[in-house]
């Protein structure tokens, strides 16, 4: 019988897994006197979410290579095509619930270069 107190679990060790990411990463975040606009560091982090989903995409996809399908309920032309789109949005998905740390780090840094840039 499957335990199905698993699925909490994980989630409780995601949770906090990323508050010590927020910890280390919080001493990161831009100063209230940047001299970049909302507009500005709103992009920046779609931009550092996106660069998150693909990378998260790419670490997914070979998780996916090596599973059968079931021919009666699966298979053809469609699901290869569609299979890569769903990996995609798995990776989105992810991203957009937090991640695994890497767009803060990327946002970050794409702060320090615009604020350089702006001298």
């Amino acid at each position: 019988m499957a335990d199905i107190t698993m699925p909490d679990q994980s989630a409780s060790f995601f949770r906090a897994s990323q508050a010590r990411m927020d910890a280390v990463t919080s001493n990161l975040r831009p100063e209230a006197g940047s001299k970049l606009d909302a507009k500005t560091l709103r992009k920046i982090d779609e931009a550092a979410q996106e660069f998150e989903a693909v990378f998260l995409s790419e670490m997914l996809k070979p998780m996916f290579e090596g599973i059968e399908v079931n021919e009666m309920f699966g298979g053809g032309k469609g699901e290869e095509m569609f299979s890569d789109l769903l990996v995609s949005e798995y990776g989105k998905n992810m991203a957009a619930n937090g991640g695994i740390g890497i767009a803060s780090s990327v946002r970050e840094e794409l702060i320090r270069q615009q604020e350089g840039a702006i001298k």
